[in-house]
């Protein structure tokens, strides 16, 4: 039976709700007429607000699956192809469409990224299969978050736009005064519940230049020394967001939820490998709680310089338009290299979008728990 009217024609509330919402364009229309992906162009809605994000409880998919990953893994089909990019970080495949995942293998691939880290899909068609179906795969993982000040989607505020072109230099500005383009660090780590599985697919991308790098927390924590490793452990650090809502609204950016703190355990335990991992990066990390200040300093220094530099236990990927990643925010930083020239047409549009997972309270040594 074909549908009603009424099923299709939004309702009166609806309409009302729309023509209130002030949505702001961050693209140049005439610059992309013939984009095939203009409907994923980034906007800001400056309407819609939220309040903090609530506690909830969060069940790990890694924990439903069968850790020899038949599934995924030993499919005994020529076309897949599982590649280490690394020894301890990065797994690649090819000849699986992450659309096309059972819920099985979804658990043993939440699993993988728990283990490797990052794991990198070719070949893929998920940037094509609309904005509701993208959804619902993420959400798979957990709860999806919004990003506080970024621009989004249109229609789909979860999903954080990640846009540098020759008609929106914002992510390059914000850099120019800096010798380099790289920021280590982990998605909003400053979240009471911060992020676990955030993945990232490129819509368009340079024809050379703008890989993403990884660092492995886990490697990182292991190299450090057992004497250091004992004082990181019973340390919280503090993640804030009060400067990125800071720096939005000095650059007339709406903040569509207020800035929290967190006071994370420096050393985390992941809740299904048991690995322990370093917890603090150079983009939200300010302090080590009960610390003087030269001593927070000092150490936060010798960390950040530890995962930011150690070349051997980071992984670097080069990207194309069918490309997808997905990596675990509790073992991993991670860092855009915008080494492009943006105002060259053959070169200069970097395009895509991130939906991001929000995980568990972390839980450090001896049950260390997060404050707030």
């Amino acid at each position: 039976m074909a549908p009603s009217v009424a099923d299709v024609l939004p309702s009166t509330a609806e309409l009302k709700e729309k023509a209130e919402q002030k949505i702001n364009r961050a693209f140049d229309v005439a610059h992309h007429s013939t984009y095939k992906y203009a409907s994923y162009l980034p906007v800001y809605d400056e309407t819609t607000t939220f309040p903090p994000t609530e506690a909830f409880e969060f069940a790990d998919k890694g924990l439903l699956a069968d850790k020899a990953k038949p599934h995924l893994l030993g499919l005994n089909d020529p076309n897949v192809k599982v590649t280490k990019l690394t020894p301890r970080v990065g797994t690649e495949i090819t000849g699986l469409q992450l659309s096309e995942l059972t819920d099985e293998q979804k658990n043993e691939l939440a699993l993988l990224i728990a283990e490797r880290s990052v794991v990198v899909f070719r070949g893929q068609n998920f940037k094509d299969i609309g904005v509701e179906k993208q959804k619902e795969f993420g959400q798979y993982f957990g709860r999806l978050h919004v990003h506080p000040v970024g621009a989004h989607v249109d229609g789909a505020i979860e999903f954080h736009n990640i846009y540098l072109g020759p008609d929106n230099l914002y992510r390059a500005q914000r850099r120019s005064e800096k010798l380099t383009t790289t920021g280590y660090h982990s998605d909003v780590s400053y979240e009471h519940q911060p992020p676990g599985i955030t993945l990232l697919t490129l819509l368009a991308v340079p024809s050379t230049g703008g890989d993403t790098a990884w660092t492995s927390q886990v490697v990182a924590y292991e190299r450090l020394s057992d004497p250091i490793k004992a004082l990181l452990e019973g340390l919280r650090a503090e993640h804030s967001g009060f400067p990125q809502a800071e720096n939005a609204r000095r650059d007339g950016h709406f903040v569509r939820r207020e800035p929290v703190k967190s006071y994370h355990p420096i050393v985390r335990v992941h809740p299904v490998t048991g690995q322990k991992a370093l917890f603090v990066n150079p983009g939200f990390t300010k302090k080590i709680v009960g610390l003087k200040t030269e001593e927070s300093d000092a150490i936060l220094k010798l960390l950040f310089k530890h995962i930011s530099q150690s070349a051997d236990i980071q992984v670097r990927v080069k990207w194309d338009d069918q490309t997808v990643s997905l990596w675990d925010n509790r073992v991993t930083a991670h860092t855009a290299i915008s080494d492009y020239d943006v105002h060259n047409e053959e070169e200069g549009l970097r395009h895509g979008f991130r939906i991001t997972t929000l995980g568990e309270r972390p839980v450090g040594v001896d049950g260390l728990e997060t404050v707030w």
